[in-house]
């Protein structure tokens, strides 16, 4: 780069360069766009819940460890998946893999074993922590914490599956989305409070998504109450159907990258 006076025209040229960026992969907005929503989002509903008189102080704080705890099966599961196969991107080995014997079930199987070691490991020590720290026992929940645990963790594997997906279509500009739709799927799922403390509007996408009617359960059972087996059920047809459509739609962005070359962005 030479030195002296600066020229507003190179100036422009460079933000006019990466404004073009910006068009070609509109997911890079996510940071700007999806953030500031979801703070807003996240606290407003967690006030809205506390001003409408949202219980009593120790059941606000069982709400809040708990879904923190159980939120942390999601995270994990997905976070562990998806950048497993960012790993091999990163690493410039995806080629390697692709010509091997090696099957795609087989390797987001070895993934997925890999990364439950790691979520075993991390929810292990939230709930460690929220035991000493504040007494709070997530084993409490008792036998219902199973099928809703197990419930959470097909969802993030469903979103990784997504996430692969989409960077196998648009490439390494896409890996934002691998550290933030959990953050988005979050306050509208519910993790801290009821779904009426969000607005209105949202409350039908709320509805529509698994993870709501899981972090319900769990919040009914704090509650003292019995196992929502209607609201479990309506969270396993919501993974399972999550899971399905991810399935798809990343069977279908490996044909198109298959198709399309895409492998030469990683060789």
């Amino acid at each position: 780069m030479s030195s002296g006076s600066l020229s507003w025209i190179r100036v422009r040229a460079i933000a006019r360069r990466h404004t073009y960026v910006l068009k070609r992969s509109p997911h890079r907005l996510f940071d700007v766009t999806v953030w500031p929503l979801v703070d807003v989002l996240l606290f407003g509903s967690i006030g809205a819940f506390v001003g409408q008189g949202g219980g009593s102080g120790e059941k606000a704080f069982g709400y809040l460890l708990g879904g923190i705890i159980l939120w942390h099966v999601v995270y994990q599961s997905q976070i562990s998946l998806s950048t497993g196969f960012l790993e091999e991107t990163w690493s410039r080995n995806l080629l390697n893999l692709m010509v091997t014997p090696l099957k795609e079930a087989e390797y987001v199987a070895g993934v997925a074993l890999f990364g439950m070691a790691k979520l075993v490991v991390g929810v292990g020590l939230t709930a460690l922590l929220a035991l000493i720290a504040y007494a709070f026992d997530v084993t409490d929940i008792g036998w219902g914490l199973l099928p809703i645990a197990a419930i959470l963790l097909f969802v993030g594997w469903s979103i990784a599956l997504f996430v692969i997906g989409v960077v196998l279509r648009f490439g390494s500009g896409a890996e934002a989305l691998a550290w933030g739709i959990l953050f988005a799927v979050m306050p509208l799922s519910g993790v801290f409070y009821p779904v009426e403390a969000l607005p209105g509007l949202l409350h039908p996408v709320a509805l529509a998504l698994p993870t709501t009617h899981a972090f319900a359960a769990m919040r009914a059972i704090l509650d003292g109450r019995s196992i929502p087996w209607d609201r479990v059920a309506l969270a396993a047809v919501g993974a399972a159907v999550l899971a399905g459509l991810a399935l798809l739609f990343l069977t279908k962005m490996l044909g198109v990258f298959r198709k399309r070359g895409f492998i030469s962005r990683y060789a």
